[in-house]
């Protein structure tokens, strides 16, 4: 049985390894991408600071992301493709860092305490998948090193999971 343990660091990047390492732990030998989100979600919403919502939402059309596994409070279930900070992620394929939601043209508040956002696009094999989205109730929440934290922990979910 997997059990996450704190990390008890200041330092970021190594902040980011060890969690990356008790994620290869928690989805080895597991394919299904569902099960993995679903984990993954509740890691990071358990192990890192100061989020209000950790999650997916994953492309079931050429022009629409629909909510997958998450924590934190109820969600919008569909986001069309370049609108928001979801839809720009996914559209661009590229990640979002927004210090400022309400700075960002065409956001989507899904959750009005949500001030600072964090969005990676999920690619396996040149194909969009979805995105790994997270939101802080603080503005300036996220960084470059939680970017390439984040970057590094989509990758390793990716690479865990069958997506059929």
């Amino acid at each position: 049985m997997f059990a996450s343990k704190t990390i008890e660091t200041g330092d970021k990047p190594e902040f980011y390894r060890e969690l990356a390492g008790q994620l290869g732990g928690l989805l080895h030998d597991e394919r299904d991408f569902i099960a993995n989100a679903a984990n993954l979600s509740a890691l990071v919403f358990d192990l890192v600071p100061n989020l209000n919502w950790a999650g997916f939402y994953f492309l079931r059309s050429n022009d629409e992301l629909v909510l997958g596994p998450f924590q934190g409070k109820v969600a919008c279930v569909r986001i069309p493709v370049g609108r928001g900070v979801c839809g720009a992620a996914a559209a661009q394929r590229r990640t979002m860092l927004v210090p400022d939601v309400h700075a960002f043209a065409g956001h989507i508040a899904c959750d009005a305490a949500s001030r600072s956002e964090l969005v990676v696009p999920l690619v396996k094999d040149g194909k969009l998948l979805g995105v790994l989205d997270l939101d802080s109730p603080s503005p300036g929440r996220f960084d470059a090193e939680d970017q390439v934290g984040f970057e590094a922990l989509a990758a390793i979910y990716v690479a865990a999971s069958d997506f059929a």
